[in-house]
Order: C-alpha cells, then sequence, then structure tokens
C-alpha cells in the first residue's frame, strides 16, 4: 500500500541518488515549482546525487538552457539525460538516412549532425515522431489518414517522446506518444526512446554513477515523477523504487491537487499494476 508523504525529507536518507522527471515534477513548461527545486537542491547538499531524467524530444543541451531560463538552476541537479539524446544514438544505430520528421519545427535540431536527409514521407526509410505539428491546435484524430498510410508501408517509428500528454501551464497538450500509440494501432512497429523503456535509465544510471564517482545500486535509487505509465511504469520495470507526484497529468482523477484522495490514488497504482514507496501532491522537501 503506498502512503502519502510530507515531505522527501522523510525517505532520502535511504537512497545515494534520484532520477527525476521535470515536466510535471520540477515544472509545467511554463512556471517553475519552486518547493520541488527546493527539495533537490537540499537532496544534493545533503551528500545526494541527481539526474533528471525526461521524455522531451531534444537533446540534453537545449533543455539545460530551458531550465535555466525557467530559474531552474545547476544547484538542483547534477547532470540530465533527455530522450532526444537516446533518440539521436537510435538514429545513427539504424544505418538509415532517409528520414521523415513527424512533428514541430522547433525539434528539428535534434537531427544536427547526424549525417540524415530529412525527406517527404514517400521516400522515407523511417520515421521520427517527436509529436504534433502544431500541438496548439491538433489532436491525434488529425493524424488517422497519416498514421495509417504509414503503417502499410511498414516504415519503423522512433517515438522520441513516449509521453501521451504533458500539462503546458494549465493545458493538456498531446505528445508524440500518443501518435505512436495509434501508429501501433495500425500495425506499424515503433520503438520508444525514452520512459518507460530500458536505454533511457541505463543512460540516467550512468550519469548517476558519474556524479557520485562510483556505481551506485538500483536499490540506493529513487525515481520520481508523475506518469503512471512512463515514470512508474519505468521504475517499476527497471526494479527501481519510485515516488509519485499526483498534482501532474493524473491530478483530475484524484479530487482536490493539494489533498489526493487516498483510495483513488491507490485504486489507480492498482489497476495500473505498480507499486511505489508513498506519493505527495508536490515535490517538497
Amino acid at each position: 500500500m503506498s502512503s502519502r508523504l510530507n515531505g522527501l525529507s522523510e525517505i532520502a536518507p535511504r537512497y545515494k541518488g534520484i532520477l527525476s522527471d521535470i515536466w510535471g515534477v520540477v515544472h509545467n513548461g511554463v512556471t517553475p515549482f519552486t518547493g520541488a527545486v527546493d527539495a533537490l537542491t537540499r537532496y544534493r547538499e545533503s551528500g545526494g546525487k541527481v539526474v533528471l531524467i525526461t521524455n522531451a524530444p531534444r537533446p540534453s543541451a537545449p533543455i539545460a538552457a530551458q531550465l535555466e531560463q525557467l530559474g531552474v538552476g545547476r544547484d538542483s541537479y547534477d547532470d540530465l539525460v533527455t530522450s532526444g539524446d537516446i533518440t539521436r544514438k537510435m538514429l545513427v544505430d539504424s544505418g538509415k538516412t532517409k528520414l521523415y520528421h513527424l512533428g514541430p519545427e522547433r525539434d528539428l535540431p535534434l537531427y544536427e549532425g547526424l549525417g540524415l536527409s530529412l525527406v517527404a514521407q514517400e521516400e522515407a526509410e523511417m520515421i521520427c515522431c517527436t509529436g504534433l505539428f502544431d500541438d496548439t491546435k491538433e489532436t491525434p484524430d488529425d493524424y488517422d489518414d497519416l498514421l495509417k498510410n504509414l503503417a502499410k508501408r511498414q516504415l519503423p517509428m522512433i517515438c522520441a517522446n513516449p509521453d501521451r500528454v504533458v500539462d503546458r501551464g494549465n493545458t493538456l497538450i498531446y505528445c508524440a506518444g500518443s501518435l505512436a500509440g495509434r501508429f501501433e494501432a495500425y500495425g506499424g512497429e515503433t520503438m520508444q526512446a525514452g520512459k518507460p523503456e530500458a536505454a533511457i535509465y541505463d543512460a540516467a544510471r550512468a550519469a548517476l554513477d558519474k556524479a557520485a564517482g562510483s556505481a551506485i545500486d538500483k536499490a540506493d535509487i529513487l525515481a520520481i515523477g508523475d506518469s503512471v505509465p512512463t515514470d512508474l511504469r519505468g521504475g517499476h520495470y527497471q526494479k527501481i523504487d519510485a515516488l509519485f507526484i499526483t498534482s501532474g497529468i493524473h491530478a483530475q482523477m484524484f479530487g482536490d491537487p493539494d489533498a489526493p484522495d487516498h483510495e483513488r490514488v491507490q485504486h489507480r497504482l492498482d489497476h495500473e499494476d505498480v507499486e511505489t514507496v508513498g506519493y505527495m501532491p508536490r515535490l517538497i522537501w
């Protein structure tokens, strides 16, 4: 049974390292969560190491710059790993050079320096999905015909952001995972670059070990996140303890965001067959 925690400090001494989600835990895309930044900073001051792990479909450098602009300083984390980093490796390892980019133009820097040709879908050998072309207006329904046609061609798709939805400010928007899910439903083959799959956790754990100067056992790592399908499922797959932040994308399921209903939280965890060491409305120390 999961229990509500009053702060990270209640369990922090159990762990040598933290793998923390960003969007929904540290900020909402518009505003930083100062309590979360303070909690991670204090954890580091106590000797722990923090690696941020995000399904953002961009390399880590621009995400670090975005964090700085939002007021999330380097005092709160040691390193950063993105699904964009993993996507770049997967693209190189594929050996394919003709790529159809499914996503907004802002994600095009993802391919810089990889020697790829971005082509029309008719010429493509592979698809990389980073999101909707315009996530402020479109929904996955707008992509049914395109996804059906791509699936018929049996082109493999790399999903650079397995998240299905995310809160941008107070608005829920669709992410690449929502399109990848439909692509699979139409018979397409997808490869997930981010959480909950192993590759991004392997990279994040390597970064955690580097920050610590020695290997940290899985039993000494805490994963923090607000998404059951990605953050908590990833912790479950990797056998890493997880802390659930309930005020993120699932907040409406639990009643008052500041006082989530315990039975509703537990029901969702039971339904997804995942376990946590506890839950908090928002990450605080």
